[in-house]
């Protein structure tokens, strides 16, 4: 049952001898139920350049956003514990939160018309981005005030300066992607007045065993030697070069949004926990796995999937919501996931899904830029097929 999902892996990259254009470098792919380990496969190489190391499930790598579920695993394990509510207003614990106005617009002169607001900032919001963040490096109007303000700091700097940014509408109205979960990380330090790294490491990390996972790949064991290459696919739909990182190596904050690197072993085995509700409760994880927005702000974040890539896997008239913290598909995916799955990505393309009805979850994790590669899409695409029509039928 392997066999086909070992064949696709291993046509979408290149072998030894290769070049590595229009491939995917190298990528591992784990799938899990709640026994264990059902699929475990690894093909290509970290780096373009032939004669790279090969890539394998233990080939540390930048997953980006997929830090963001376990940032709200780890809100949602303070949740239980009673330390805070979901609800409650965040801007006291964290002032920044509350200095957030509303960009409405510029005058003739350019210059940024704000709009103040009162309106409580809940972690519930943060994990669902419907506080109105965004990613200021990839939003216009973000960047526009940033430069009319003469602001230094960006969201790339993972600092507290380039997280603060205005707000696109009034907190609760829509649905906006971008650095929400990394102010719910700075309220978990404010709650435990650990650092979100520290706390990751006590509460899920070190008790799940995964050793090479974390915010400072210096402090890892044995990183140096399996670390992936930063890939860039080129203008010419095909070709493959190694290129800088985009995040900052050094940087003030441990980003909850997007700064953990890992493996594809160690990431599975988070999955692997959260199914089999090892690390939070089964009550917990439904609500994780509840749709969390009203029917006008999911048709938001419907049209936000659509024109930023976040949800390639579907069909763009499937629909979608949102949960804590990935998009819920609320129908079934033809020939893939079950309905109520959630799934979410990074920036480098790195994708995991669950789904609970199948009693599955799975991670594919590369490290290949832009986000959104059609080769890489392909890859996914193929692989959760091969998973919903040999794996399954023979488990």
């Amino acid at each position: 049952m392997a066999a086909s999902l070992d064949a696709i892996l291993a046509r979408n990259t290149p072998a030894p001898d290769q070049d590595a254009a229009g491939k995917v470098p190298g990528a591992a792919f784990i799938v899990v139920n709640k026994d264990g380990v059902l699929y475990n496969g690894s093909a290509g190489r970290i780096d373009p350049a032939l004669g790279s190391r090969p890539w394998s499930a233990d080939t540390f790598t930048h997953v980006a956003s997929l830090t963001k579920i376990i940032t709200a695993t780890s809100i949602m394990q303070l949740v239980e514990r009673g330390l805070v509510d979901l609800d409650a207003d965040m801007r006291e614990r964290v002032p920044r939160l509350g200095q957030m106005p509303i960009l409405r617009g510029f005058t003739e002169d350019d210059k940024p018309i704000l709009e103040d607001h009162d309106v409580p900032i809940t972690l519930r919001m943060l994990l669902t981005h419907t506080v109105g963040l965004s990613y200021d490096v990839i939003e216009p109007d973000l960047m526009r005030w940033h430069n009319a303000v003469g602001r230094k700091a960006t969201n790339l700097d993972w600092s507290l300066d380039g997280f603060h940014t205005p707000v696109l509408f009034k907190p609760g109205e829509s649905f906006y992607y971008g650095t929400a979960i990394d102010w719910a990380g700075q309220a978990l330090e404010k709650i435990t007045g650990k650092t979100l790294g520290e706390y990751m490491s006590e509460n899920i990390f070190d008790p799940l065993g995964m050793k090479h996972t974390g915010f400072w790949p210096e402090k890892l064991p044995h990183t140096a030697d399996r670390t992936a290459t930063w890939s860039y696919r080129g203008e010419d739909g095909s070709s493959i070069a190694p290129g800088q990182q985009m995040f900052a190596k050094e940087h003030p904050v441990e980003s909850g949004g997007a700064g953990l690197l890992t493996t594809a072993q160690d990431y599975s085995k988070f999955l692997h926990a959260l199914l089999t509700n090892q690390i939070v409760k089964k009550e917990t994880v439904d609500e994780m796995f509840r749709p969390q927005l009203n029917e006008k702000i999911a048709r938001d974040s419907r049209e936000f999937a659509n024109k930023s890539l976040t949800a390639v896997e579907f069909d763009p008239e499937l629909k979608l919501n949102y949960g804590l913290s990935g998009f819920i598909n609320m129908e079934d995916a033809e020939g893939k996931r079950k309905k109520g799955s959630m799934a979410w990505s990074g920036m480098c393309n790195s994708h995991w899904w669950m789904d609970r009805e199948s009693g599955i979850a799975a991670v594919l994790v590369v490290q290949l830029m832009p986000f959104g590669d059609p080769t890489f899409v392909r890859l996914f695409d193929e692989l959760e097929r091969a998973v919903y029509s040999d794996l399954l039928a023979t488990a």
